[in-house]
C-alpha cells in the first residue's frame, strides 16, 4: 500500500466533505429563509422591506452561527483526541499492566502491530458492552491516537483475526484519516444540531401544550426546526458515506500488507458475516462514529445503499479470498457456537484458562520487531528485524515490566539516552536526581544496566511501548521530564546517533500528545526550496550507513539525484557536532507539501540501499526522519 497515495486520496475526501458540508449549510439556510418567508406572507408581511432587509438577513446570520457553532464546540470538546472519542463512545481504557488474559492479548496484538509500523504504542480502550465485532482509531495524529475495539472482537477472534483488525486500524492511524474523522464528527454534529434543537422544543411545546392550554406555537415551531434538521441529517449521512468507504478496501489491502497473510482479516470479516449482531453498536451516539468503524454500525436499511459508510460486506470478504462462496457462513457460524460452548464449559472448571479465545503468546522485544514488514533487505530481512532475534524473552521481560508504570517508564526513558561514558553518565545522573529526586537516579542507574544488553534497535522499541503510560503524566511532571531530557542529552557534546534519534522521538512525540491540536498539517514548500536542508540530511544518512567517505559519497550523490535531477551539488562530509544542524533542517523539511516529502523520503530509501545492505543506524534515522515530517515509514 502507497501510503503517500492514500493519504493524498484523504485530502480528497477532505475537500470533497468541506464541499458537501457547505451544500448542506446551504440547503438548511435557504430551507428556514422560505419557511419564514412563507410564516411572514400569511401575516403580510413578506413583501415589506423590514421582512426582506432585516428579519432574512438576521435569519440566515442566527443559522450560520448555530451550525457553526455547534461545530466547533463539538471538535472542542475533542480536543484530547483519540481518548476523548473513545471516552465519550462509552469505552473504558485498558491498562498496561492488565491481568486479565483476553485484555493482554489485545495489548500484544497492538504493542506488536504498533513497533512493526515504526509508530508509538497508541491507547487502548474496550467498550465493554458491545457484543458485536467491531473496532476503531481515533485521534489527531499518531501520538495522540486511541484504538477502541468492541468485546465481540475478544469473544469471536482469533489472536490472527483480531491482528488483522488492529492492522486495518492502524493503516487509518497512519495515513492520515483520523484527523478528518474528527473533523467530520465536528460537522456533523453542526449540521444535524437544528434536529436536537427542535425534537427539544417538540417536548416543550407538548408540555406547555397539555398544562396551560397553549396555542401550539413553541410546538410548531420546534416542528419546523425537526423538519429542517434532518434536512441537515441527510447531508450528514451522505458526507460520511462519501468520506469513509472509499477507504475501507484500502484500509483491508494495508492490513494484509501489515500482517503478510489474508486469513486474518478475512477471517474477522467473515464471522461478522455469520454472526446475528455483525458489527452493530449499540451505543445511542454510534452514528457519530459511524464513518470511523470497522465494519457498518447499523443493520441495512431502506436507505443502506445511500447511507453505507462500508463497501458490501461480501465484497470486502471476496476482494480478501476470491473462492469464498455464502454458503460456508453456516459452517463458521456453527463453528462459533461450538467455540462459545467449550468455552463456557471450561470457564466453569478453569475461570482464569477460559478467559481468552486463545493463548496469549508472550510479548517480547524480538518478537514484536522480527514481524516487521518495514524496508526488507534485498538479502531476505531488514536490518532491525535481523538484529531483534538476539534478544530472548527472558532477557526482555524486566524491561518490557518497566513499560508498564509511569515511574518505571520515566527512569526506563533516561536510562536509555545516558552516556556508556562513567563521568558523563554521573553528570546526566545528578541532573536527573536534581529534577525528580535521589530514588529516580538510581532506578536510572539500576535499569542503565540491563539497557546495555540490548541489540542495537531494542530501545526505540521500548519506548513506543512506554509511550502510552508516558502520556497520562500530569502535564506539569511531563513538561519537567522533557526539559530534563533535553540538560542530559545536552551534556554530552558528541552524542551518539541512536541517542540522539531517541530523545528527539520522545521530545516530538510527547509533545504532540500534550497539545493534540496542534500536530501539523500539511506544508507548501516545494522540494528545491529545501534543497540545503535536503542535501543535509541526505548527507547524514549516507554518513551513517557507509563503511567509508567514498561509499558515503556514492549513497548521498544517488538520492541527490532521485531528488534533484540536473541540479548539481557538492559532497560536505557531516560535522561531528551535526546534532542541531539535523534539527533545523528537519524543522525546515517538515513544511515541504506531501508530493514532495515523498520525493524526499523515496531518495532517503535510495541512499540506504546503495550498498545492498541495511543496518540499524539507518533504520533508526530513517524512523525519526519520517516522524520528524509526519510522514509514514515505507513498507518496502
Amino acid at each position: 500500500m502507497d501510503f503517500f497515495a492514500q493519504q493524498a486520496r484523504v485530502r480528497g475526501s477532505s475537500r470533497r466533505m468541506v464541499l458537501l458540508f457547505v451544500l448542506a449549510v446551504v440547503a438548511i439556510v435557504v430551507t428556514v429563509d422560505a419557511v419564514v418567508w412563507v410564516m411572514m406572507a400569511r401575516h403580510g408581511l413578506a413583501h415589506t422591506g423590514w421582512a426582506s432587509r432585516r428579519l432574512l438577513p438576521l435569519t440566515t446570520i442566527g443559522m450560520l452561527l448555530v451550525i457553526g457553532g455547534c461545530a466547533m464546540y463539538r471538535i472542542m470538546s475533542l480536543s484530547s483526541g483519540g481518548k476523548a472519542v473513545a471516552e465519550n463512545m462509552g469505552a473504558v481504557r485498558v491498562s498496561p499492566d492488565t491481568h486479565d488474559p483476553q485484555l493482554r492479548l489485545l495489548r500484544n496484538v497492538i504493542e506488536e502491530v504498533a513497533i512493526a509500523s515504526g509508530s508509538p504504542v497508541p491507547d487502548i480502550y474496550l467498550m465493554q458492552d458491545e457484543p458485536g465485532i467491531n473496532a476503531f482509531a481515533a485521534g489527531y495524529s499518531v501520538s495522540d491516537a486511541a484504538i477502541c475495539v468492541t468485546q465481540g472482537c475478544l469473544d469471536n477472534l482469533t489472536r490472527d483475526e483480531l491482528q488483522g483488525v488492529i492492522a486495518h486500524e492502524f493503516s487509518h492511524v497512519l495515513n492520515g484519516d483520523m484527523r478528518l474523522n474528527i473533523r467530520l464528527i465536528g460537522l456533523l454534529f453542526g449540521i444535524m444540531a437544528l434536529a436536537v434543537i427542535g425534537r427539544q422544543l417538540l417536548n416543550f411545546g407538548n408540555v406547555r401544550f397539555g398544562r396551560r392550554g397553549s396555542d401550539g406555537r413553541v410546538w410548531v415551531i420546534g416542528l419546523a426546526l425537526l423538519a429542517v434538521g434532518y434536512i441537515g441529517y441527510f447531508f450528514g449521512r451522505l458526507i460520511q458515506a462519501s468520506v469513509a468507504r472509499s477507504r475501507e478496501s484500502l484500509a483491508d489491502v494495508s492490513a494484509v500488507q501489515f500482517t503478510r497473510q489474508t486469513q486474518g482479516i478475512a477471517g474477522a470479516l467473515k464471522k461478522i458475516a455469520a454472526l446475528g449482531d455483525g458489527s452493530r453498536l449499540q451505543a445511542a451516539n454510534r452514528h457519530e462514529v459511524a464513518h470511523m468503524l470497522f465494519g457498518e454500525s447499523d443493520a441495512p436499511g431502506f436507505f443502506d445503499g445511500l447511507y453505507a459508510t462500508h463497501p458490501p460486506l461480501m465484497k470486502r470478504i471476496r476482494s480478501l479470498d476470491p473462492s469464498f462462496r455464502e454458503s460456508e457462513l453456516e459452517t463458521i457460524f456453527s463453528a462459533m457456537q461450538d467455540a462459545e460452548a467449550a468455552r463456557a464449559q471450561a470457564l466453569e472448571r478453569e475461570p482464569e484458562a477460559a478467559a481468552s479465545p486463545s493463548n496469549p503468546i508472550p510479548f517480547t522485544l524480538g518478537a514484536a520487531v522480527a514481524t516487521a514488514p518495514l524496508l526488507t533487505e534485498p538479502g531476505g530481512s531488514g536490518g532491525e528485524a535481523g538484529a531483534a532475534t538476539a534478544v530472548s524473552p527472558a532477557s526482555s521481560a524486566a524491561l518490557i515490566q518497566a513499560t508498564k508504570q509511569s515511574e518505571s517508564a520515566l527512569a526506563l526513558m533516561f536510562a536509555i539516552v545516558l552516556s556508556p561514558q562513567e563521568a558523563l553518565a554521573a553528570t546526566q545522573r545528578r541532573s536527573i536526581a536534581s529534577a525528580f529526586g535521589d530514588d529516580m537516579q538510581y532506578a536510572v542507574a539500576g535499569l542503565a544496566e540491563q539497557v546495555k544488553s540490548l541489540a542495537p534497535g531494542k530501545r526505540m522499541s521500548l519506548l513506543a511501548l512506554s509511550f502510552p503510560v508516558l502520556k497520562q503524566l500530569p502535564e506539569g511532571r511531563l513538561q519537567t521530564f522533557l526539559s530534563t531530557l533535553e540538560t542530559v542529552t545536552r551534556t554530552n557534546s558528541q552524542v551518539g546517533l541512536e541517542d540522539y534519534c531517541l530523545a528527539r522521538l520522545m521530545r516530538l512525540q510527547l509533545s504532540e500528545a500534550l497539545h493534540p491540536r496542534s500536530a501539523p498539517v500539511d506544508g507548501q514548500r516545494k522540494l528545491p526550496a529545501c534543497i540545503a536542508s535536503a542535501s543535509f540530511v541526505i548527507a547524514i544518512v549516507a554518513a551513517h550507513g557507509s563503511s567509508d567517505d567514498a561509499a558515503a559519497r556514492r549513497a548521498w550523490l544517488l538520492a541527490m539525484t532521485d531528488a534533484f535531477p540536473g541540479n548539481a551539488q557538492v559532497w560536505q562530509t557531516p560535522p561531528l557536532d551535526w546534532q542541531q544542524a539535523l534539527d533545523r533542517a528537519l524543522g525546515e523539511l517538515d513544511g515541504l507539501m506531501p508530493a514532495a516529502k515523498e520525493i524526499f523520503i523515496q531518495s532517503l530509501v535510495r541512499a540506504i540501499r546503495a550498498d545492498d545492505k541495511i543496518t540499524p543506524e539507518e533504520m533508526a534515522l530513517l524512523r525519526v526522519i519520517c516522524a520528524s515530517l509526519h510522514c509514514v515509514m515505507p513498507l518496502h
